[in-house]
């Protein structure tokens, strides 16, 4: 028997989160029970936070403000969704986790990473995926796809490139600290060879064939 994992995806606009997320619940999915879900939202009530972050005028929300919006979301997104689902011995796939935060408005927004950590401590209880897949892409190439696929959730596609450069700075960064848990792989490549690399990297953390 192979233990289900919580495992999430991040990455810059563009990446293909999504996507693999997909290609990788259909492998996983002979392994257990998947749930696929994002954040922010994942749940009815986090969905519609999700609304008020990545719509609208990009500049209409602080750093702070931001964080204790997503904070609220992951909080139902958690108790709704991903630790019933992890109890009940399923794989839980997230697009987006507690790494976005850190990440878009600590990096990003210059949020004070202190209080961060804090919120996520005292909200969440330092839930941590066993694993995060960080898809690493030129932000140039990864707004242009982004911004083919939607014209509605773009308040974080409108931001300068020089914001979208300090995001996949920091992504690098984090990714260097922990190498056991990070993942960091090359997101500008075919779709299925970009699957297939994550592929064999479940593998040797899985023990699956």
């Amino acid at each position: 028997m192979i233990k289900p994992r919580f495992i999430s995806f991040e990455g810059g606009e563009g990446s293909g989160k999504s996507t693999q997320i997909k290609l990788l619940a259909k492998k996983l999915s002979k392994y257990g029970e998947v749930i696929t879900t994002r954040e922010p939202g994942g749940t009815v009530e986090a969905e519609l936070i999700r609304n008020l972050l990545v719509k609208g005028k990009k500049n209409k929300w602080s750093g702070v403000v931001e964080t204790l919006l997503l904070y609220a979301a992951r909080k139902d997104h958690i108790d709704k969704i991903i630790l019933p689902n992890l109890k009940k011995n399923k794989w839980v796939l997230c697009d987006r986790f507690k790494e976005s935060t850190l990440i878009y408005q600590g990096y990003g927004k210059n949020v004070d990473i202190d209080l961060i950590k804090k919120l996520d401590k005292i909200i969440t209880n330092n839930l941590t995926p066993d694993f995060t897949f960080i898809l690493d892409i030129n932000p140039r190439v990864g707004l242009r796809r982004s911004k083919r696929k939607s014209n509605i959730e773009t308040r974080y596609e409108n931001m300068s490139l020089a914001f979208h450069n300090k995001i996949r700075k920091g992504f690098k960064t984090i990714a260097k600290s922990n190498r056991k848990r990070f993942i960091l792989i090359n997101a500008n490549q075919d779709i299925n060879l970009l699957h297939d690399k994550i592929w064999n990297e479940m593998t040797k953390r899985i023990n699956a064939k």
